[in-house]
């Protein structure tokens, strides 16, 4: 069978150079012992490192050419091929309900989505490594104050330890991307519970990145307004905000909150919404 041609609408850019294949797929081994569920592997080129490895591995892929070739140039592959859209999978049935690392060379176009996904199971893969694009890798790992950290930095960074690895560049690729790609790890920290209510931490960090440049006072608003329409709704009064804006936090800009700063904020937009 011939090689598999790219297909621009599944954000597919084959990575060629072995090397760097190994040294990305020899980055699972900070996670040893669990499982490995490769996301995109295409013609196999990170596949036939992982394989060597003494431990269960499984690839999901979308493209029907690409699994066709897996089927034929990886037979003892055939049982852990995956023919599936990632995004939709129920992760919790991959490994019976067990743990797992996931790894890959990620489709630019969905990587940010894979990684909600990750959070979204957070307890079942303890370890994600892989390549994406260094914007985005450089977002993930990002720190307070800097004008790459957003939503991704603090969602991520408020369950796992990031590690930036290494930098890929274009030339290495069919067809070579526009721009530069990065090899991440995170691992999970020791972080069982964060200490606020989960969904509104999401809703608190997701709101006020939505206007990064504007201050806190101005992004909590739109919240702010939700939560009182849903109180409306449940038949309660709505708050008088004023005060509760009054603090020196709200003169911050969303990238200037670290992790922990996020959860208090979460935790002081709970208290308002306490019925009364």
């Amino acid at each position: 069978m011939r090689t598999v041609k790219p297909k621009k609408f599944l954000g597919q850019h084959f990575l060629t150079d072995l090397s760097i294949a190994k040294d990305i797929a020899d980055t699972v081994d900070a996670c040893p012992d669990l499982p490995i569920l490769e996301v995109g592997p295409g013609m196999g080129v990170m596949t036939q490192f992982l394989i060597e490895k003494p431990r269960l591995v499984k690839v999901v892929e979308i493209d029907f050419e690409s699994v066709a070739y897996l089927r034929q140039h990886f037979p003892s592959l055939e049982e852990n091929i995956i023919e599936d859209d990632f995004l939709k999978m129920h992760l919790d049935r991959t490994f019976q309900g067990g743990q797992f690392v996931l790894t890959g060379n990620y489709p630019y176009n969905i990587s940010s989505q894979i990684f909600f996904k990750m959070l979204d199971n957070k307890d079942l893969i303890p370890c994600c490594t892989g390549m994406i694009q260094k914007e985005v890798a450089e977002r993930i790992t990002a720190s307070p104050g800097s004008k790459t950290y957003g939503i991704l930095s603090v969602l991520i960074q408020a369950w796992y330890n990031v590690e930036y690895l290494f930098t890929v560049h274009e030339h290495v690729f069919n067809p070579p991307p526009k721009v530069k790609s990065a090899v991440i790890r995170m691992t999970r920290n020791d972080t069982k519970e964060l200490g606020c209510d989960e969904r509104l931490f999401k809703r608190v960090v997701k709101t006020t990145f939505n206007q990064r440049r504007k201050t806190l006072r101005n992004n909590i608003r739109p919240l702010l307004g939700e939560l009182d329409a849903e109180r409306a709704k449940a038949g309660l009064s709505p708050i008088d905000h004023t005060n509760f804006l009054q603090d020196e936090l709200f003169n911050k800009r969303p990238e200037q909150l670290s992790v922990a700063e996020f959860i208090s904020l979460t935790n002081r937009v709970s208290t308002l919404n306490i019925e009364h």
